[in-house]
């Protein structure tokens, strides 16, 4: 399981752009955190999550 912004997912084994894709997320619009650290989105498609990690994934919104 994947601690992904507090819920526990069966997310483990799929790439960050994968996740991502599958729970409707703009790609250009987010950042990553995964066990504390930034994940540049460059490494979105080769990085995989594994049990036990823990991920935070923040949406940026605008407005004015």
């Amino acid at each position: 399981m994947v601690k992904i912004n507090g819920e526990s997912l069966d997310a483990a084994g799929r790439t960050i752009a994968a996740y991502l894709a599958e729970a409707g997320y703009d790609v250009a619009k987010v950042a990553v955190e995964r066990n504390g650290e930034i994940v540049p989105r460059a490494e979105y498609e080769e990085m995989t999550f594994c049990d036990g990690d823990t991920a935070e994934i923040v949406s940026f919104v605008g407005g004015g």
